[in-house]
């Protein structure tokens, strides 16, 4: 045999292919474990809604956001004539599996009435947008929509205007939450809106966006 030798290829072992990973799945919580994680404190000094399962972070209140949230409160409190109803201000719905906080809601009932559960209807909805604007318009309108709300405002900061969105309907597709309001119309500042649960009040827009005395 020659000196040299031919060396001898050694076989790689044949790699296995990875098993398919699962599809990533994202944990849902119910109403009552997200108020039970709030119980625990895991929320604290956190602003976070419960939105079809899952918890959203909401960006902080702005000065402008806060006042124009007092000012809506205001406007609207001195004007309800005593009824079967009250104004919250940001306290949660509980909407099936969603537990959103507007900014303004008017429920049925009496303080009284929610000591152990909160409202799952409400008679009008409203919500301050500024950065939150686009998510008010699509994500909480399809909600609200879904929950039969009847009625829903944005009181609009960035366009100063206000927004109301009426008759829920269902399905709607390529919203968030099957539904949308059949009816929307824009308001200006030297306009007055009266809601449908109410109709002879009469809420000025410039109150609800600059105050009066």
């Amino acid at each position: 045999m020659p000196a040299s030798t031919v060396a001898k290829t050694r076989k790689r072992p044949r790699r296995t292919q990875p098993a398919l990973q699962a599809g990533v799945q994202r944990y849902r919580f119910t109403p009552d474990q997200f108020e039970q994680l709030a119980r625990l404190g895991l929320f604290d000094q956190q602003r976070v809604e419960l939105i079809a399962g899952e918890i959203v972070q909401m960006p902080p209140i702005g000065p402008e956001h806060g006042s124009t949230v007092d000012q809506t409160m205001q406007s609207l409190g001195r004007r309800l004539p005593a009824k079967p109803y009250y104004l919250r201000v940001q306290n949660p719905l509980r909407l099936g599996d969603s537990e959103p906080v507007p900014d303004v809601a008017i429920v049925p009932g009496k303080p009284s009435d929610y000591r152990t559960h909160h409202p799952t209807t409400a008679l009008l909805v409203i919500e301050i947008a500024d950065t939150s604007l686009e998510y008010d318009r699509t994500e909480k309108m399809s909600l609200y929509a879904a929950a039969g709300i009847p009625e829903y405002w944005i009181v609009n900061l960035v366009e100063r205007c206000v927004e109301v969105y009426r008759e829920p309907v269902s399905p709607a597709v390529g919203t968030a939450f099957n539904a949308r309001y059949r009816s929307l119309r824009y308001y200006g500042l030297d306009e007055v809106v009266s809601p449908l649960f109410e109709p002879t009040l009469e809420v000025p827009v410039r109150a609800l966006l600059e105050g009066e005395e």
